[in-house]
């Protein structure tokens, strides 16, 4: 277990796809659940629990490539513009899908980025590099 390593990329692209795919196809597949007595669409809940995990996973995979390899701020600002783009369609929810989809273009978008970014410069030493 000592040489398991978790790569952070491809989970947070994981888990920003997850996030695309229940809310675009939840709602379509779903919608009989109400019938069994199950409300997970439009449900704030799990809907802000989603945007907090997306949050999570991403934002350490994305700092793990901003120090370690890259030194870009570029797929950081995409990202956090992204999530505040989710947390604006939980607010708005008449424009659900005006913020829904550039949200979701922008996170997957920065963590394509960061993921090539890390590859490219593998290992790059700034001023700021500790290690």
């Amino acid at each position: 277990m000592s040489g398991l390593k978790i790569n952070w990329d491809a989970l947070g692209i994981t888990t920003s796809l997850a996030c695309a795919i229940h809310c675009a196809l939840l709602p379509l597949f779903l919608s009989s659940l109400p019938l069994f007595g199950i409300n997970i669409i439009h449900n704030l809940s799990f809907e802000l629990g989603m945007i907090f995990l997306a949050f999570c996973i991403g934002s350490y995979s994305l700092y793990h490539g901003y120090k370690k390899h890259h030194h870009s701020f570029r797929p950081l600002l995409l990202f956090s513009f992204g999530i505040a783009l989710l947390i604006t369609k939980q607010i708005w929810h008449q424009w659900e899908v005006w913020f829904l989809i550039p949200a979701v273009i922008c996170i997957v978008s920065a963590h394509v980025i960061n993921f090539r970014s890390c590859r490219v410069h593998d290992h790059a030493h700034a001023d700021d590099c500790d290690h």
